[in-house]
């Protein structure tokens, strides 16, 4: 996937986990017209993982380093994957490019297909409502010994590795 993008120009490509673009208040102390202001902008997943440039990781540097990424994500008072998404589209200007086969634990991961599992990015899992949310992985491990399906999902990919049945790695 990152073949079809040059590092030397800004990008940030993930997911969203909303449906729309978060909007934030900033308080401001400057003037009486910047006290909450409202900002919108998008931010990908941190759970899916996400992925910026080369070139937009130096242009983060001066802004980000040495504590300042922490303090920009206490003064909007959101966690690290919103603070990226707050550095990255509303102060830098660069949008996130979506890309729809990052996976995180918010999305039903049960819906993806083994077909496209080439395909995906990343893939995540969780414990909701006291089932697991995890792909599904068929005739590889049970799901006592692998509930998280992970060792399942990598057999699935990657069959002819030592951990995984040798009635798999006969595919």
């Amino acid at each position: 996937m990152l073949d079809d993008y040059n590092p030397t120009q800004d990008w940030y490509l993930g997911k969203p986990s909303i449906s729309s673009p978060l909007e934030i208040f900033l308080d401001s102390t400057k003037t009486s017209t910047e006290v909450n202001k409202k900002v919108t902008f998008w931010f990908a997943t941190g759970g899916a993982g996400f992925c910026v440039s080369r070139a937009l990781a130096l242009k983060m540097m001066p802004i980000a380093a040495s504590g300042k990424f922490v303090a920009i994500g206490d003064k909007i008072r959101f966690p690290d994957d919103v603070t990226m998404g707050f550095l990255i589209e509303h102060i830098l200007k660069v949008p996130l490019t979506v890309i729809d086969a990052f996976h995180s634990h918010l999305e039903p991961m049960e819906f993806i297909r083994p077909e496209t599992f080439h395909d995906q990015v990343s893939f995540s899992y969780a414990r909701m409502r006291n089932e697991w949310n995890v792909v599904k992985v068929d005739g590889v491990f049970d799901l006592k010994t692998d509930p998280k399906r992970i060792y399942s999902l990598h057999c699935y990919l990657y069959p002819f590795f030592s951990i995984c049945p040798k009635s798999i790695r006969r595919r």
